[in-house]
Parts: structure tokens; C-alpha cells; sequence
């Protein structure tokens, strides 16, 4: 159970994303899947995130997966990162993971915006997920810059990643051909995500953000 805020990020405040640069295919897959970024969250503490999706073409589908996210630990031979969905005062399990991988949130985001964009616009999950995957090994390019958290200018860095840029089907996906993923990273942030959104359409078609709300202690 959650009893207290520790610290709260809730309030964020862009200020810029001044440069870019590239960014190899491997250095790509390291900086998104980054190691160790549980290594120093205290194992008493949980990590809060908010999941808002706006789905046209399901909306039934977005009331569904709108809610927040809880990253406990469990300790034993390995720790594990344990990820609960949480709506209406009811949760459910999504899945265990060792926690000295990283965070597995980012795995959480890529897998429902599979499953969103397969049941939304009737492709193939399996294709879908391999046009995915492809494109987190490719060159990219990274955005630094600064925002505002709870008053303080940390340093931000970006990524985007747009698996279905060249792909000979885009134009029969009902909006999703133009997908773009865009996570937000900080070192200032518990569990080094800000913010994690897919965007089709401009966000007319489909959006989910997922963003980091606060820290907490479970005892």
C-alpha cells in the first residue's frame, strides 16, 4: 500500500530542446534500454507513473488502458521489478523482471503500443513488433535540452523513433503509418524515464503517454 509521497514530479515544465545530434543504431538500443537504472532506487520505494491514451479509432479501448502504473521491488535470490495497473481502486499484475536489467518500463510502453496499434488497426502484432525492433537499431538522432521538475532546470535527452517511415504498407494502417515513438530521459528522474508517447496522426488518430509521476514508499 502506498503511504507517502517522497518526491513528486508531477509538475513539468519545458523549457527547451536546443540541439541534436546523431546517434548510432547500437548507442540507439544502450541509451532507451539503458542498464542500471534501478540500481540506486531504494527497494522500500516505488516508482509511480500515469497512462493517458486517446484512441479514434477504439475509444473504448483507451478508457480501458488509461490509469497508473506501480514499479514495487520483491527481493530474493534476484530482485525483481514488479509492475502493477492500477484503475478505479482495483490493480492487476502486469509482469515481473530482474531489476538489475533496468527499468522495464520502457519494455511496457513499446508492448502496449504493439498491441494498441494491432487491435486498432487490425495488422499483424508480429509484424508490427519486428518493424518496431528494427527501429530501435537504427541511427537516430538525440535531442538535448532542459526542463523544469518541481523548480529545478535538470538536463533532458530525446529520442524518436518512427518504425514505419519507409515501410511499403504505411499507407493501409488507418493513421498509424506516421507513428512516432519519442521517450524523454533524465538522469534527475527516478528510474531514468520522464516521459514515454506514441503519437499517430499528429495524435488524432492515437496517443499514449506514459510519464513518470512520483516516487513513493511502500512501508
Amino acid at each position: 500500500m502506498i503511504k507517502r509521497a517522497v518526491l513528486g514530479l508531477a509538475t513539468v515544465l519545458w523549457c527547451s530542446a536546443a540541439t541534436a545530434a546523431p546517434l548510432a543504431g547500437d548507442k540507439t538500443y544502450d541509451m532507451l534500454f539503458r542498464n542500471g537504472t534501478l540500481d540506486q532506487i531504494d527497494r522500500d520505494t516505488q516508482l509511480l507513473y500515469r497512462r493517458d491514451v486517446s484512441n479514434a479509432l477504439k475509444p473504448e479501448a483507451a478508457e480501458r488502458d488509461s490509469g497508473d502504473i506501480s514499479l514495487s521491488f520483491r527481493e530474493g535470490e534476484a530482485t525483481m521489478a514488479l509492475l502493477e495497473f492500477w484503475q478505479d481502486g482495483k490493480h492487476r499484475a502486469l509482469g515481473a523482471f530482474p531489476a538489475s536489467v533496468g527499468n522495464p518500463m520502457i519494455m511496457y510502453f513499446y508492448e502496449t503500443v504493439v498491441r494498441d496499434m494491432a487491435e486498432a488497426a487490425g495488422g499483424s502484432p508480429y509484424y508490427i513488433r519486428n518493424r518496431v525492433k528494427d527501429a530501435l537499431i537504427q541511427p537516430s538522432d538525440i535531442e538535448t535540452g532542459e526542463a523544469v521538475v518541481d523548480g529545478k532546470t535538470v538536463s533532458t535527452k530525446i529520442i524518436r523513433i518512427y518504425p514505419f517511415a519507409e515501410d511499403p504498407n504505411r499507407d493501409r494502417m488507418q493513421g498509424f503509418g506516421d507513428l512516432e515513438l519519442r521517450v524523454t530521459m533524465s538522469d534527475a528522474v527516478p528510474g531514468w524515464y520522464m516521459s514515454l508517447v506514441a503519437e499517430a496522426s499528429n495524435g488524432d488518430v492515437y496517443r499514449s503517454e506514459l510519464a513518470f509521476d512520483r516516487l513513493d514508499t511502500t512501508q
